[in-house]
């Protein structure tokens, strides 16, 4: 056997399953993420950036579905262009969007080469076992996250009924089909780099001014300009985060549930999946770019406190942009709480979500009721109401918030007020802007 699939098995193997508890049981769906960092050993803050990346928690509004495969180094990159590595941002040179294209282009062939989506369908359904003779599959996973009955998303029973198939057809439509792999490109600007740069500037400014004023105005105005750079010293990041989906369509589900699947030893079954490289994929969808130029100060934080910071806020910036950016890609977040005041009148609504999610005064929300159909085994959302943020009850909830003493890091949540529609019940779902499969 090739030691790929030995690899692929052993690996598996040992996949974290998530327990079901009824406290912990969802009311939603959220989509699930892979995080993955590109990994730029040649850069002095490289090994800074990917102990941040390391230690930082999965974004909360996501299911982790990170399969072992989470960090690509940039020196192993070959064949891209003349030399080593991806397209890079760094000082003084911004990426093309052939770069970007380009870039994107090679993760997609490497990830699928390594058959990344293989294993994100292979921890979806489960597969377990010493060898491929005792290895199955199952739908615990399925079961979990999606509120699904056993019987309903038994692969066995349901592809015998029409029932059935609709079942494991939501359950793909709503939960594997959006499973997303999201890497990092993360390179950086010290404030070093711009301070150096501004003193050039300012000594070749300063060195004209002379040069036509006469006297010593120019050099004493690059001389304050440096002073004043060089006590200015910070950090801050430029992402490039290149998203990728799951395919999971008709013609795959059709290929895994009648030629692979089986929740008892098949070793025919398991040697059709594993030898399987043509079927499971992962699509580029989108790309973000985030860049801001306000650094932190580095006597606020220590050196790996800083770069875990400026590192979280940044991804969670292209996040929220993807989300915008990309339809499949929204996040749901349930209505936390119905605020009311001393006579029982509703004053507002509450939601666990702020400033990391990109909330500003100015965004909007749909409310939606997440209706399943126990008969058909289908979900549809259904619009209940239009909900904005009230100004200054915006939650600021970003990565170490709490320590600087923002507005807003004090709140537990963000302060919703209805701006039109109906009645809003804890547990409905909130969608920023438009969702094309909300139904009036």
């Amino acid at each position: 056997m090739k030691q790929w699939l030995l690899t692929l098995i052993a690996l598996v193997a040992v996949l974290p399953m998530v327990a079901q508890t009824e406290g912990e049981l969802r009311e939603y769906r959220r989509n699930s993420l892979s995080m993955v960092l590109v990994y730029h050993p040649e850069d002095e803050f490289g090994i800074n950036i990917y102990e941040a990346f390391d230690s930082l928690p999965m974004p909360d509004k996501y299911d982790d579905h990170n399969v072992g495969y989470q960090l690509i180094n940039n020196q192993q990159i070959v064949g891209l262009k003349r030399d080593t590595g991806f397209y890079k941002a760094k000082y003084g040179h911004v990426l093309t969007s052939q770069e970007v294209q380009k870039n994107a282009q090679y993760m997609e062939d490497m990830l699928n080469k390594a058959q990344i989506a293989k294993l994100m369908v292979a921890k979806w359904f489960g597969l377990s076992g010493d060898s491929v003779h005792t290895a199955t599959f199952n739908t615990d996973l399925i079961q979990q996250r999606g509120q699904y009955n056993a019987t309903d998303v038994d692969v066995e029973l349901a592809m015998q009924t029409l029932r059935g198939v609709s079942a494991l057809s939501d359950a793909g439509e709503e939960l594997i089909a959006n499973t997303f792999l999201l890497v990092n490109d993360i390179t950086y600007v010290t404030a070093e780099e711009e301070a150096a740069a501004a003193k050039t500037s300012m000594a070749i400014i300063g060195g004209l001014m002379d040069a036509f004023l006469g006297g010593d105005t120019g050099k004493a105005l690059a001389a304050a300009t440096g002073a004043i750079a060089d006590s200015f010293t910070g950090f801050n990041v430029k992402t490039h985060s290149y998203l990728f989906q799951l395919v999971w369509n008709d013609s795959v589900q059709s290929t895994f549930y009648k030629h692979q699947y089986t929740s008892r030893p098949d070793s025919n079954k398991i040697m059709a999946f594993l030898r399987d490289e043509t079927t499971y994929r992962l699509k580029y969808v989108a790309h973000e770019y985030e860049y801001d130029k306000k650094s932190t100060l580095k006597g606020q934080y220590d050196r790996k406190e800083l770069v875990k910071t400026i590192c979280a806020r940044s991804m969670d910036k292209n996040i929220v942009a993807l989300a915008k950016q990309y339809e499949d890609f929204k996040v749901k977040t349930p209505v936390y709480s119905v605020l009311r005041d001393d006579k029982g009148r509703v004053t507002g609504y509450a939601a666990k979500i702020g400033l990391k999610e990109g909330i500003q005064e100015n965004s909007s929300f749909q409310v939606v009721q997440r209706i399943f159909d126990p008969q058909t085994n289908k979900t549809t959302y259904r619009y209940v109401a239009t909900l904005k943020p009230e100004k200054g009850k915006i939650w600021d909830n970003r990565y170490n918030a709490v320590l600087e003493h923002g507005a807003g890091s004090d709140l537990t949540y963000t302060t919703f007020k209805k701006a039109s529609g109906g009645e809003i019940l804890p547990g409905m779902l909130l969608i920023e802007g438009k969702y094309r499969k909300v139904t009036e």
